[in-house]
């Protein structure tokens, strides 16, 4: 199996999964994997739970689209993405509930959506900043996700969900799920709990090497 054979089917694995276990219902949502000759990405309007790897839209390093069904109209978004964090290979953008409804509820802070309240969202997502509301697909919205995509491992549309980016698309769609938890556990909890120390995030820096 050729790498971007594996790459397609990893995408589809991860698309399924998700799906099943409710990140993301109906169309929404969409996957993408850097490749040394351009892009896998979903294609538009595709189910992530019933993906074909033959279908997969491919584009070239100029975002030419050159085989598969017709990509994603967060093309863009993903394309900058890349081009601001070289070392991420694979992007996962849910529709997930929690993180939807934190951002309908009100988020921590615009620059950092939720505290700091357990390590595992500290270790394996990092802050997380809101990008105000603009429709799907708007150029402007992928534009402010690239200005920050060299410093973070994701971001949060309002209204929208979860974009989260990481060295593979496994890894991406890992990150994910521990941020959508971390929303879950927040809005569940009242009184909310109070965030991790500053002592107690430099010692998962200094142990596990978090960025945060």
């Amino acid at each position: 199996m050729t790498e971007e054979a594996r790459i397609r089917e990893e995408i589809c694995t991860i698309g399924a999964s998700l799906y099943a276990r409710g990140y993301t219902v109906g169309a929404a949502g969409n996957i993408s994997a850097r490749l040394d000759d351009g892009w896998l990405i979903t294609p538009t309007d595709a189910c992530l739970g019933r993906l074909d790897p033959a279908e997969l839209a491919k584009v070239d390093l100029d975002g030419n689209w050159v085989a598969g069904g017709k990509p994603s109209k967060t093309l863009l978004l993903h394309q900058g993405i890349y081009r601001a964090s070289p070392d991420s290979r694979g992007i996962v953008h849910t529709h997930s509930t929690h993180l939807v409804a934190l951002t309908l509820a009100g988020v921590w802070r615009p620059d950092e959506v939720l505290p700091p309240i357990t390590p595992y969202q500290v270790m394996k997502v990092g802050r997380i900043p809101l990008i105000g509301y603009r429709r799907p697909g708007d150029p402007q919205a992928a534009a402010e996700v690239a200005a920050v995509a060299g410093e973070v491992r994701g971001a949060l549309f309002e209204r929208l969900g979860p974009v989260v980016w990481e060295k593979s698309v496994s890894h991406a769609s890992f990150a994910l799920e521990e941020l959508e938890e971390t929303a879950r556990l927040w809005l569940m909890t009242q009184p909310r709990p109070e965030p991790l120390t500053d002592e107690a995030i430099e010692t998962l820096r200094a142990t596990f090497g978090a960025r945060y």
